[in-house]
């Protein structure tokens, strides 16, 4: 099959989980013998790039502003695939189901994968939520086919909307990255850190994090990696903190990225909202110890390989975190049983058949 994915910052991954995702899922599907396309955004991916891991890539600009960046892009992408002839598309984020119609209207089937619930995060405003919301409404009228990467996303949208979608999660990868060149850098050692990753964010409660951390007695250091285009307020408070085990190294991807992971004492996951967090099974499968806030998504995941804490409580976070400290053998099965429930659930190869499948009952119907 001829397929496109639209609606990330595209590939080499180097922002967050769609764009894992459009990595991942392109250079699978073309290691089975398709040809895959992935947009992706200037700001992001340099012109020059043509293809990746097996992957096309086609670089289009954008409007690089918050409410503009996502849509603007999607729009000038389907506007280009309508006469590249794919046999399915597939649409990256709610937000962006609005375009859904155009490649049908062209005889092209087309997927959407609406990721969580972003019309719940604090960063858009009242008008950002309304169109998020419009865009749920879309994603389960205008395309073939739409996508929840989590049980719970499934049940939402069939209550809410009474649509059926395609459960199909995200994946991760349980093989241990070489070297330690990244520890090097921030100058700790494997095992002496705590790791937090996400987009820097409120609702992705960073803040909290470091507050629960700063009243854990021990020497292990707390690394909170990630950055976001438009929370420099916010970044900058987060970075305040006078607590000097406390790293900032900004964003990480790649290989940097997976050592952290791989070398972890324990990964904290603090999210409360959206469906899948890639970070989380991510760090699960590299064998972490991971705490998470209990909320549905996150619950979902971790199943009873993991620890959780009650949702966005401090207090309830640094008691988790200050007994894992003093007591890290009470906690060495979580390790296994992680990296088990990944292989089990969220591999890739899984993830890539499932979307194998879809495209070819879209192609067939």
């Amino acid at each position: 099959m001829k397929v496109a994915i639209l609606g990330t910052r595209g590939i080499p991954a180097n922002y967050g989980g769609f764009e894992t995702f459009a990595e991942e899922c392109s250079a699978g599907l073309a290691a089975r013998g398709h040809q895959v396309t992935v947009y992706g955004r200037s700001r992001y991916i340099p012109r020059r790039l043509k293809a990746h891991r097996g992957a096309r890539l086609v670089v289009l600009p954008t409007l690089p502003f918050k409410y503009t960046d996502t849509v603007v892009h999607t729009f000038l992408s389907v506007l280009h695939s309508l006469f590249q002839r794919y046999d399915a598309v597939l649409i990256c984020n709610a937000a962006n189901s609005v375009f859904a119609w155009l490649p049908r209207l062209f005889g092209t089937p087309v997927a959407v994968n609406v990721d969580g619930i972003e019309r719940k995060r604090r960063k858009w405003s009242l008008l950002g939520k309304a169109y998020y919301r419009l865009g749920e409404y879309l994603s389960t009228l205008l395309p073939n086919a739409v996508v929840a990467d989590a049980r719970v996303i499934e049940r939402y949208y069939r209550d809410r909307y009474g649509a059926e979608p395609v459960f199909i999660p995200y994946g991760a990868a349980v093989e241990k990255p070489e070297g330690k060149d990244a520890l090097e850098k921030l100058r700790i050692a494997p095992g002496e850190y705590f790791l937090y990753v996400s987009r820097l964010e409120p609702e992705n409660n960073a803040h909290l994090v470091i507050r629960a951390f700063e009243k854990v007695r021990t020497s292990k250091r707390l690394v909170v990696v990630g950055d976001a285009p438009y929370a420099a307020r916010y970044i900058r408070r987060l970075r305040q903190t006078r607590d000097p085990r406390i790293l900032f190294p900004g964003a990480v991807y790649g290989s940097g990225y997976r050592q952290l992971q791989a070398n972890a004492f324990c990964y904290i996951q603090a999210t409360d909202v959206g469906g899948t967090h890639p970070a989380l099974i991510e760090a699960m499968g590299q064998g972490n110890i991971v705490v998470a806030n209990a909320t549905p998504e996150n619950q979902e995941v971790v199943g009873d390989a993991g620890v959780l804490y009650a949702k966005n409580d401090v207090g309830a976070l640094q008691q988790r975190l200050q007994d894992i400290a003093d007591n890290p053998d009470k906690y060495e099965g979580f390790k296994s049983a992680a990296s088990s429930r990944i292989r089990t659930h969220y591999s890739w190869d899984g993830v890539v058949e499932r979307y194998e499948r879809l495209f070819l009952k879209m192609v067939q119907s």
